[in-house]
């Protein structure tokens, strides 16, 4: 492993000071790089244990797929954030099928699962790193639920578009499809929903972009009761 990522590594784990000189080896001399290309996976599901993986660099998209074979879209990885699932077998009692996909260039560190569960059993502070981690996802997936549940689709879909206007400039580059996976809903009713914002004088449509036309009203969507 590189100075580069060997020095990541002890400037992003919040436990490392921690940990004792033979553990802190025990990591360096058992991680490895790795980068993924858009479209491969990360994780594929509860059989996969690979290890414990820190982003570098890019994007990774967590799902899920229901019987029907549709997916939503439970919450996304950027730089110097930790995948926890991917050493989902370590985790007794908790049983989950989620898949990573990789949605832009991403370089990783993986630390393999045995040396985490090592550090796991061994450590409180790294022990407590675990549960915090798993705590803050299942909170990102509660509030996902929430939104599905109580919150209608105009005031989630507006405010989905004011979010990615805000991160990208005025115009969205992206496909129908994709905004229904992470609002967990189907392609269809979100294109539905779209043309009429549309025909509301909201946003501007065209293949694979959405361009935003009225910031106030889609505002006024997003905050209404």
């Amino acid at each position: 492993m590189s100075q580069s990522a060997q020095d990541f590594l002890r400037e992003t784990l919040p436990f490392w000071g921690k940990l004792t000189p033979s553990q802190q080896k025990a990591v360096l001399d058992g991680a490895v790089e790795r980068t993924f290309l858009p479209g491969e996976m990360l994780h594929r599901g509860e059989m996969d244990c690979a290890g414990l993986y820190v982003l570098r660099s890019g994007q990774v998209r967590a799902y899920s797929v229901s019987e029907t074979g549709r997916e939503i879209t439970l919450f996304r990885l950027l730089e110097r954030d930790v995948c926890i699932f991917s050493a989902s077998c370590m985790m007794k009692d908790i049983r989950f099928s989620i898949s990573m996909e990789v949605t832009e260039r991403t370089d990783t560190i993986l630390i393999p699962t045995p040396v985490f569960r090592q550090l796991n059993q061994e450590s409180a502070e790294v022990a407590n790193y675990t549960n915090s981690i798993l705590s803050s996802r299942f909170s990102d997936v509660m509030w996902l639920l929430e939104q599905i549940l109580f919150i209608s689709l105009d005031k989630r879909l507006a405010e989905y578009l004011l979010k990615h206007f805000a991160e990208e400039g005025g115009t969205l580059k992206t496909t129908h499809e994709e905004i229904a996976r992470d609002l967990g809903t189907a392609r269809e009713v979100v294109s539905r929903m779209l043309k009429y914002f549309q025909t509301e004088g909201t946003v501007k449509l065209s293949r694979g972009e959405i361009t935003l036309v009225d910031r106030k009203k889609l505002e006024a969507i997003a905050s209404s009761k």
